[in-house]
């Protein structure tokens, strides 16, 4: 890993940080119930990426196994919720998506190695479930009042961070194995994998200083 890549490692962590703290910042501020648990999920990430950065030094745990089934998966499951349930407003959608989620673990355990970071096969079906969501996130604000507010919407800032960062890196981590034969191409790809998830909990923090609390 270069120092270029170390230092936006580092960032990452510090900026998912930022992102925690500033939805405590503004906990009390949201009407509805469902941003608290975006705080909640922030929070948790933080301390999640934390684990997985320094945790090795104190306690002993298999990090591919934390991440695989515990971290990715709360994270697609979150974001289903938030976008089928939620915005989107279709719950039944979301239960659909969760359970096919879910039954991708088990050609994974059975079919793919289990001490990488990110199992490819399940980590691509999440991210394509996940387009899909987002895109039609993005056809319902296109089609709405909200088009003309959109600084004033959470889930704009929020659909655009998650475009940048899980769609972007959909090929990074599907054909992970190929781009690591072509060290230039993988290196490239890893820093846009940094610094879209930089950007993107950027944007997080920004949907809780400019977005409207009450959407």
């Amino acid at each position: 890993m270069s120092e270029f890549q170390k230092v936006l490692q580092e960032s990452l962590i510090w900026v998912e940080g930022l992102a925690a703290f500033i939805s405590i910042l503004y906990f009390n501020r949201a009407k509805d119930r469902y941003w608290k648990y975006f705080s909640f999920y922030l929070i948790l990430m933080f301390v999640c990426e934390v684990i997985g950065k320094w945790g090795e030094k104190f306690i002993e745990y298999s990090k591919p196994a934390f991440f695989n089934y515990f971290v990715i998966p709360i994270e697609f499951l979150f974001f289903y919720w938030l976008y089928a349930a939620k915005s989107l407003k279709k719950p039944k959608l979301f239960y659909v998506i969760s359970l096919l989620y879910l039954l991708t673990f088990i050609p994974s355990d059975y079919f793919f190695g289990t001490r990488k970071i990110i199992f490819s096969f399940n980590y691509t079906f999440g991210c394509l479930m996940l387009m899909v969501l987002v895109i039609m996130e993005y056809y319902r604000q296109v089609n709405s009042s909200e088009i003309l507010n959109f600084s004033k919407n959470k889930m704009f800032y929020i659909n655009l961070g998650v475009t940048l960062f899980y769609i972007g890196t959909l090929p990074f981590w599907t054909f992970f194995s190929l781009l690591n034969e072509y060290k230039e191409l993988w290196n490239i790809y890893f820093n846009y994998f940094l610094i879209s998830g930089i950007i993107m909990y950027l944007l997080f923090s920004i949907s809780f200083i400019w977005g409207k609390q009450s959407s």
